[in-house]
């Protein structure tokens, strides 16, 4: 591997050129491709008020269970931000109908 800059040699694990000190871009030669950007977005099909955090959750891969809770401690702690926070969510983050598919299981309409 060699420097893109200057072209001097470079081990493997090098994260900068020892010469000129610029960054080396280690991440194709380590085999990790990086993904799609993440968006910020309300899942509507996930949604118990507004799907707020549904689309927190998922940016944040974390449990959407987790997720309410701390929405609803932010909602009762004493300056109450969160609830503000929430509400500014609601209108800014765009809505979207097809990030999960319904689940029949929680759908009631499918068993009829």
């Amino acid at each position: 591997m060699f420097c893109t800059q200057c072209g001097a040699a470079l081990r493997e694990n090098d994260v900068y050129c020892s010469k000129c000190g610029k960054a080396v871009d280690a991440l194709p030669q380590l085999g990790v491709v990086p993904g799609p950007p993440r968006k910020l977005r309300r899942i509507m099909s996930m949604k118990k008020i507004a799907g707020v955090c549904a689309g927190f959750a998922e940016y944040f891969e974390m449990d959407l269970t987790l997720m309410r809770i701390i929405w609803l401690a932010l909602l009762i702690l004493p300056p109450s931000i969160g609830g503000i926070g929430y509400f500014v969510a609601w209108i800014a983050m765009p809505k979207d109908y097809t990030a999960y598919p319904v689940d029949p299981v929680r759908d009631k309409s499918s068993r009829m």
